[in-house]
């Protein structure tokens, strides 16, 4: 064993690789036997820097794909399958079986989240935990929106009886950044509403799904979820080219949404549920607390190396506060701690693309040429595995990293003094997401917040941009988002109204009783769940 292994804990060594020879198809794990794809981690385990080899993961094509896809459209069935006419109690109970059998493989999953992406220890428990919690949310505000349609209005002579039923087939693709978490938010209320999925994991972050496999293969009817692996072009591209996918169900970029959106050919009978690129700023009052606006501005600009969608990517910086705030935030920066997932009191830990670190050399390379100044000392400063967060001052509209969304370490600072400087680069902006305000005279913030609401979907009062709690709305304007992701919303965003109505007479009120009595249907139900 190398003096780097030894180091490594045990829970977290990485003793053989996983080799990943099944995918999920109409119900069944089948060996795969074509090409592979090697999956690599940017963390080393040999005292000489290296990539550990984690495993490998099937690399399907047309064939594989359309498999896949021919079992979700059988299994929904025209609307007639045996998923989406059960009963709501029944499609939740299969969900609660998968919850109880994913908890189980925590420690597995955990381990590869922070080989596979570079995410710490308490992150990727907290993601796991989140998770799990984001599943038995998600079942508990379904029960209420049963409990809540469980009734008949009438109007004008009419009665109707008013459920949210399945869209139909579901293409999920999710990020890298949070392989678990965002993935789920997607797949699960698409699953527990009804629909039938096909799943494509992302690059980074594919094996953890691995241990995964199983719990859902044996919670769910055959085809309700089937998971493939692969490059997006290989398997997705042929998905939406049949033109028998319902809704596409994507967080990541806006070029990769419109790329499939293209090769729909009835692009108007596809639903879009959609979580895109945000460069989030930061606006820094004169009056801002210093102490808490650091705070704040550190974990929303470095969390997970800024490599969030809710990272704040650009911070504007009052005049009157500019020299303070810059020479705190570079010594802060510099303060943090880089190091491996598992190590203690880590903020900072290796990219898990390897080509990030140049990306981002490129990015202040620019901005130098154009005029801008690394303001901490070990900006730049490059590894193996990492480059250190350059915090650039002055940053002006004509530098890329003003411009592009960087998901990464690199932090630009942009001065004004008038506010309405930072309000119209917002307006002008591709992207409408969140912000982040800091100050506390409120004859300032009322007119700021009543503008900002209408530029993007949430204005953070003295706090980091974040997606949670999943109970809030997480949506954006423009090019960051389409429909809504929490625990409420998503289930509204993967069903459709839809309801049974009959004129009020005699016959219709006696077949009715009928139905409700003899409990034929599924959807005329009144039942209330527990």
């Amino acid at each position: 064993m190398s003096k780097n292994q030894k180091t490594i804990p045990e829970a977290f060594q990485i003793k053989e690789t996983l080799q990943q020879e099944a995918y999920l198809v109409g119900g069944e794990l089948k060996k795969w036997t074509g090409k592979i794809t090697e999956v690599y981690s940017t963390i080393s385990s040999t005292d000489e820097y290296a990539p550990t080899l984690l495993g490998s993961t099937p690399d399907m094509g047309e064939p594989e794909a359309l498999e896949a896809l021919n079992a979700a459209v059988k299994a929904y069935g025209k609307g007639q399958g045996a998923w989406p006419t059960m009963h709501v109690k029944d499609r939740i109970a299969c969900m609660e079986v998968f919850v109880e059998k994913m908890k189980t493989k925590r420690q597995e999953v955990v381990k590869l989240l922070m080989w596979e992406i570079g995410k710490s220890l308490p992150d990727s428990e907290k993601e796991f935990d989140r998770t799990v919690d984001y599943i038995n949310d998600t079942i508990e505000d379904y029960k209420n929106l049963d409990r809540d349609a469980a009734k008949f209005q009438k109007h004008a002579g009419v009665y109707a009886h008013i459920k949210r039923g399945p869209l139909g087939v579901v293409l999920c693709l999710g990020p890298y950044n949070y392989p678990l978490n965002e993935t789920f938010a997607l797949l699960i209320p698409a699953i527990i509403m009804g629909n039938t999925t096909i799943f494509k994991p992302a690059k980074h972050g594919v094996l953890l799904i691995t241990p995964l496999l199983e719990a859902f293969r044996d919670s769910f009817p055959k085809g309700v979820v089937n998971i493939i692996f692969g490059r997006g072009r290989a398997v997705a591209a042929p998905i939406m080219q049949t033109g028998k996918v319902d809704v596409l169900a994507l967080i990541g970029n806006s070029k990769s949404a419109n790329a499939l959106q293209e090769q729909h050919p009835k692009s108007n009978r596809l639903r879009l549920v959609l979580g895109l690129e945000a460069k989030n700023p930061a606006i820094i009052l004169p009056d801002a607390d210093l102490d808490l606006t650091l705070n704040e501005v550190i974990a929303g600009t470095l969390s997970f190396n800024g490599q969030r969608c809710t990272a704040l990517k650009v911070v504007y910086v009052h005049d009157d506060i500019k020299d303070k705030f810059n020479t705190k935030f570079a010594e802060t920066v510099d303060a943090l701690k880089f190091g491996n997932p598992w190590d203690e009191g880590v903020n900072l830990t290796p990219l898990p693309e390897p080509q990030k670190p140049d990306y981002i050399q490129e990015l202040i390379d620019d901005a130098l040429a154009k005029g801008a100044k690394i303001l901490n000392k070990k900006g730049g400063k490059r590894f193996d595995n990492y480059i250190w967060p350059a915090v650039l001052y002055p940053v002006t509209k004509e530098m890329r990293v003003y411009q592009e969304e960087q998901f990464g370490p690199i932090i630009p600072l942009v001065p004004f003094s008038n506010i309405e400087e930072p309000l119209d680069d917002m307006a002008e902006s591709n992207y409408g997401q969140q912000v982040s305000l800091f100050g506390k005279d409120v004859y300032a913030l009322a007119p700021l917040i009543d503008a900002l609401v209408n530029l993007v979907c949430r204005v953070n009062l003295n706090s980091s941009c974040q997606r949670g709690p999943d109970v809030y709305p997480f949506t954006g304007r423009k090019d960051s988002a389409q429909a809504t992701l929490s625990v409420h919303d998503a289930l509204r965003s993967f069903s459709i109204r839809t309801f049974v109505a009959f004129k009020d007479n005699e016959l219709n009120n006696e077949v009715i009783e009928q139905l409700l009595d003899t409990k034929l249907s599924n959807f005329i139900s009144t039942d209330y769940i527990l």
